[in-house]
């Protein structure tokens, strides 16, 4: 072969710059924008303080019901008439729930964005609700959860949550509901959590050209109709380490594979070590060339991969990892995993990791902020989470200015291997006893 073009190398990272935010109140309502002068598209999300964290313990997937009820009509137009005037304007409306939002959003040209946002609100505020459409939607949410937990990982994900929060607690609890807490669920429950959370004026997000733009206007229509005083949002969630290593075992009987799941609570989203877990986060286990998807994957050949990340709310969090061997090697797949978590936390990161980790980060974000919708999920990042105007401006800066010496420190104080929680769904009988001679903690069987 002849080399006729030599690979060009990286080129230096493009300055970035996130807009600038404005805030307003409206009509007992925020609007929070961004300015993105000359774009013809525009986005407008109402965020509620209704999420899965709102639901009563037992109740476990009101939030998802009525994400889909919403769909099914207003007190003013039924469910064609709905989709036809929102199919007129070109968009659709997209919902997204978690831990701490309920969200509505359009996406449609500038001259159009009035126009949806009063079709936002019409579906938040006054939806038709009928008792059949609330049961038939009940119904589909409850047979896709089954057949979603049919699969490996959704109870293995469960017990996980259920060991590091409490499963009497709403957020030691599945974040969707499971099977029987969805199939549950009755029109009164559905109708008293819309009435309860769905009725607040929220916060509207409003990415586009504001030359354009209304803002007032927007913030009149998204909030027409709302009432209710402010939410108390609640502090920190304390979720206190385990004493020592504990081992769960849900049972799949015949499995030829393990799914792992193993983590223990971690700080809050606001924490001020954030950005420092999330680059210790990526260096263990959030990328291709991480610590555990090197090891067990690329010298051990015990999985296709592994991953490990830092997931927070607005009150609480939690360290994971997450993947899947053959059963033969369920034991020692979970010896080299606490094993390189161990050694991550006491003897740190280097400076080579950090680079890669960092780059490919602060790169990320020139990439992945790009789209109105991507801006609007940022702005609601600083809602949520009380975070300052000028956060994303800064967050570039702040992961390129990051070094071994902070990641590091953050990997020793927030990485916990003696405390954590691990949980094996597969064939028990199989590795029940080389689980117990590893001596990585006390086996138990899960209780549901």
């Amino acid at each position: 072969m002849t080399l006729i073009a030599a690979r060009p190398g990286p080129g230096a990272a493009r300055p970035y710059r996130f807009p600038s935010v404005v805030r307003r109140q409206v009509a007992g309502g925020q609007v929070v924008a961004a300015h993105l002068p000359g774009q013809n598209l525009a986005v407008a999300l109402l965020l509620l303080d209704a999420g899965a964290g709102r639901e009563p313990v037992g109740k476990e997937g009101l939030g998802g019901v009525l994400a889909k009820a919403l769909e099914e009509g207003t007190a003013h137009r039924d469910a064609t008439a709905f989709a036809l005037a929102v199919e007129g304007l070109g968009t659709e409306l997209v919902t997204a729930l978690d831990w701490d939002t309920f969200q509505v959003s359009v996406q449609v040209p500038v001259d159009r964005l009035n126009a949806a946002v009063e079709l936002l609100a019409e579906a938040v505020r006054t939806p038709r609700l009928d008792p059949d459409d609330v049961r038939r939607v009940r119904d589909d949410e409850a047979t896709a959860l089954r057949m979603d937990w049919a699969n490996p990982g959704p109870r293995a994900d469960a017990a996980l949550r259920g060991a590091l929060f409490g499963a009497e607690n709403r957020w030691g609890r599945p974040m969707y509901g499971d099977p029987e807490s969805v199939a549950g669920l009755d029109v009164e429950d559905v109708t008293v959590f819309h009435s309860e959370w769905f009725i607040r004026p929220g916060t509207l997000i409003v990415v586009g050209d504001l030359d354009r733009l209304d803002l007032d206007a927007l913030g009149a229509a998204a909030f027409a109709g709302a009432g209710g005083g402010p939410v108390e949002r609640g502090g920190p969630i304390e979720a206190p380490l385990p004493a020592q290593r504990r081992i769960i075992l849900v049972d799949r009987p015949g499995s030829v594979q393990s799914t792992l799941r193993l983590g223990h609570p971690s700080p809050h989203r606001a924490h001020p070590d954030h950005m420092a877990m999330m680059l210790t986060g990526t260096v263990l286990g959030g990328a291709f060339t991480s610590r555990l998807n090197h090891l067990l994957r690329e010298v051990r050949g015990y999985t296709y991969g592994i991953r490990a990340d830092f997931a927070p709310s607005r009150r609480f969090g939690r360290f994971a990892v997450a993947s899947g061997v053959q059963t033969a090697v369920t034991a020692p797949a979970l010896v080299e995993a606490v094993g390189e978590i161990t050694r991550t936390q006491v003897g740190g990161v280097t400076e080579d990791e950090v680079a890669v980790a960092r780059s490919w980060r602060a790169g990320q974000l020139s990439v992945e902020l790009q789209s109105p919708r991507a801006i609007a999920a940022a702005l609601t990042t600083l809602v949520v989470h009380d975070l300052p105007d000028d956060y994303h401006a800064r967050l570039r800066e702040s992961l390129l200015a990051a070094d071994a010496g902070l990641v590091s420190a953050a990997a020793a104080e927030h990485l916990h291997p003696e405390a954590l929680t691990l949980v094996i769904e597969g064939d028990a009988a199989v590795v029940r006893d080389e689980l117990r001679a590893a001596g990585l903690g006390e086996v138990t069987d899960a209780t549901r």
